[in-house]
């Protein structure tokens, strides 16, 4: 990733929000709709093409088709593998399962306080019953995002809800980063002085390969730091996977499928940034 990307900082919701769909399709179709009532014929064209466009980035088979561009997609952990996890904690292996924050609802007068979005609110979910199931202690990342307020840090109102909702408080709560960058950054700043020596990061599939690439980058960065110590290990364990939908089903517009193609397009955009 380089400095620059990292800088833009609050333009970075701003920019995504003009290069993903709807928005490119919709000043197509203005335009086009411009150069029909002018009398260019290829007008009606560019119309039709950006209706297509909408149409197809609201479809889920479209978000599979661009999933297999995202690298290192991991798969999901198996029995075998929370029992060997299982197993390791129980000699006193030191690790720690953190979940990465998805988006916040500042605004929910029903609860009183902040609310997790959907994302969030899955990826805690699983963190906690994972924590649960192999006994390593959960710890949960994410500030208030850039086009937050800065109210109420996305790892508290997580944190309260894995402890009261889920019965797994957290261990540890990391409530400073704003972006997946600063997730990596800020958790491995907060576990390695405590000598946590290897994280399962719980996020969405899709999310995966970036955050992994983050927390590889930040654990190997600290190591240096510290005279060349042994970085803390990175595991993934990615939640969430596409719905199973009848064939004709998957091509139909949909509003999961509208979500699934801009988050998956932001990542493959990331990830093009970051090379």
């Amino acid at each position: 990733m380089t400095m620059d990307w990292i800088q833009l900082g609050p333009l970075k919701p701003v920019l995504a929000a003009c290069v993903l769909p709807p928005v490119p399709f919709l000043v197509l179709a203005m335009f086009g709709a411009w150069r029909a009532r002018a009398g260019r014929r290829s007008g009606t064209t560019i119309v039709f093409l950006a209706c297509a466009g909408i149409w197809l980035s609201c479809c889920d088979a479209v978000a599979d088709g661009l999933g297999s561009l995202l690298p290192e997609r991991p798969p999901a952990l198996t029995a075998g593998d929370r029992a060997d996890l299982a197993a390791r904690a129980a000699r006193g292996e030191s690790m720690a399962i953190v979940v990465l924050g998805g988006g916040l609802d500042q605004d929910a007068p029903e609860y009183g306080r902040g609310s997790p979005g959907a994302l969030s609110l899955e990826r805690i979910r699983y963190g906690a019953w994972l924590s649960r199931r192999t006994n390593i202690p959960l710890a949960v990342s994410g500030g208030t995002g850039w086009a937050g307020d800065r109210s109420t840090p996305e790892a508290d109102v997580l944190g309260d809800i894995a402890a009261e909702e889920f019965q797994r408080a957290p261990r540890w709560r990391e409530a400073t980063s704003r972006d997946t960058h600063q997730n990596a950054v800020n958790t491995i700043a907060l576990l390695a002085p405590q000598g946590v020596r290897e994280l399962v990061v719980v996020t969405h599939a899709w999310h995966m390969p970036r955050a992994l690439r983050e927390f590889r980058t930040a654990a190997a960065a600290a190591a240096a730091g510290a005279s060349g110590a042994t970085p803390i290990a990175i595991r993934a364990a990615p939640m969430g996977t596409a719905p199973s939908e009848r064939p004709i089903l998957q091509w139909m517009p949909s509003g999961s499928g509208a979500m699934r193609v801009r988050t998956i397009l932001r990542e493959v955009l990331a990830a093009s940034v970051m090379h």
